[in-house]
């Protein structure tokens, strides 16, 4: 659970936008991972791939929850992780201004983010945020690899007019959001 629990957390907040939601879906899948962990056999446990499975789990209770419920738009600027930002540096610490454009860019990603259609912000959180490969995401979503590549190119292409000029590096190569990983 501590190996996951951070990760699942960020991409159940990424989906959702509100952190109490983030909180009970991450503890729901936790639960509802340890009662099948319970039914399954030793040689299923053996086999389990246990991450794509804990994101399928808290991709599934996400969806759940916010069927029928419509997402609250919320700044999710308090997520970028400093550290991160350090960490990816290779020039020293870098700037606090250039600390507070890309915590600004983060933000408006992540907002944007909220205003795609549940399967495209799956696909796009899991390639961008989670640095997932298409193949990895084809798995957590059960999916086959052209249908993943199709939703994160239609995700890109919306979230590029949604941000319109406010982004400038916006791209599928280098997208801003790889520092929230």
């Amino acid at each position: 659970m501590d190996d996951y629990q951070r990760r699942l957390y960020g991409f159940a907040l990424r989906m959702t936008g509100n952190r109490e939601d983030a909180e009970e879906i991450v503890q729901d899948a936790f639960v509802r991972a340890y009662r099948a962990l319970g039914k399954m056999s030793p040689e299923q446990r053996a086999d389990l791939r246990l991450q794509p499975w804990l994101y399928t789990i808290t991709l599934n209770v996400t969806r759940n929850r916010l069927r029928g419920k419509r997402p609250t738009n919320v700044a999710l600027d308090a997520l970028a992780d400093p550290d991160a930002i350090l960490r990816e540096s290779n020039e020293g610490p870098p700037q606090p201004e250039a600390i507070v454009e890309q915590n600004t860019e983060i933000a408006l990603v992540e907002r944007a983010l909220l205003q795609l259609p549940m399967h495209l912000r799956a696909a796009a959180t899991l390639r961008f945020i989670e640095g997932r490969s298409h193949p990895e995401i084809a798995e957590i979503l059960h999916q086959p690899i052209g249908t993943v590549k199709s939703h994160v190119h239609r995700a890109v292409r919306i979230l590029r007019r949604i941000l319109g000029p406010q982004i400038g590096r916006f791209s599928p190569e280098g997208v801003p959001m790889h520092a929230l990983s």
